[in-house]
C-alpha cells in the first residue's frame, strides 16, 4: 500500500492494531482452551487414581480340560453290595420242591402258583443266560438281571444256567448255585424247572413280585 498522506499512515496503524488485537484474543482463546483440557485430566486421574497398562502377551495360555471322571470306586461298591446280598454257603436244598419236577415257592404261595407257572400262565418277559461266566460274574449278572427286571414291573423270567454238559465231570456247576441265589432274593416268588422246550433241566422259569 502506498502512503500518500497522513490520514493513510493513521489507517494503516488502525489495521494493524486490530491484527494485533485478534492475534492476542485467539491466543487467549486457544491457552484458555489447553488450560481446560489439563484440568479435565488432571481431575480424571485424581478421580481414578494411579494406573499401570497391563501386559498384553501375544500368546493365551489355556489348561485343556481334564478327562470326566470315571465312578470306578462306585461301581466296585454297587458289585460289593451285590455280591453280599447273595452268599453261595446258603443251602437252598431244603426249601425246594423235588416231586415231579424242581421248584421253589415262598411261604404263603400256594401250591397252584407253582401249577400255572409250569403251564405257562405267565408269560416269559426277559431272560438271562450265565454260560460261560465264572460263579463271581454270575452271581452280580444275576443279582442285577432280577433288580431291574422287577423295578421295571417285569413278572416272569428265565434264567439260563446250563446242564453242565462242558464242565468237568459233566457237573452244572452253577445249577446249584442259581437256586441259591434266587431263593435269597426276595423279588422272587416262585421258579419252576423249565419245560425242554425252553431248556429243561439247564433253565428256570422265575415268577417276581409285583414291582415297578
Amino acid at each position: 500500500m502506498k502512503i500518500n498522506a497522513l490520514q493513510d499512515l493513521k489507517q494503516v496503524r488502525q489495521k494493524l492494531a486490530e491484527a494485533h488485537a485478534q492475534a492476542q484474543a485467539l491466543a487467549a482463546e486457544q491457552a484458555l482452551a489447553a488450560r481446560q483440557r489439563e484440568a479435565e485430566s488432571n481431575l480424571f486421574v485424581r478421580a481414578v487414581g494411579a494406573v499401570q497398562r497391563l501386559p498384553a502377551p501375544s500368546l493365551v495360555s489355556l489348561e485343556k480340560p481334564g478327562p470326566a471322571p470315571i465312578a470306578h470306586q462306585r461301581q466296585l461298591d454297587n458289585e460289593a453290595v451285590l455280591r453280599d446280598c447273595l452268599s453261595d454257603e446258603f443251602d437252598a436244598s431244603t426249601l425246594l420242591d423235588t416231586d415231579d419236577a424242581l421248584s421253589f415257592r415262598r411261604p404263603g404261595i400256594g401250591r397252584d402258583v407253582i401249577h400255572k407257572l409250569r403251564k405257562g400262565d405267565w408269560s416269559i418277559q426277559r431272560e438271562i443266560d450265565l454260560h460261560g461266566l465264572r460263579s463271581d460274574e454270575a452271581r452280580v449278572a444275576l443279582a442285577e438281571f432280577i433288580r431291574l427286571a422287577h423295578r421295571q414291573g417285569v413278572r416272569c423270567l428265565r434264567v439260563v444256567h446250563g446242564k453242565g454238559l462242558g464242565s468237568p465231570g459233566k457237573t452244572p456247576v452253577l445249577k446249584s448255585k442259581v437256586h441259591s441265589w434266587l431263593v435269597q432274593k426276595d423279588q422272587v416268588m416262585a421258579f419252576v424247572q423249565a419245560k425242554p422246550a425252553e431248556g429243561g433241566a439247564g433253565a428256570l422259569v422265575v415268577l417276581l413280585k409285583p414291582g415297578g
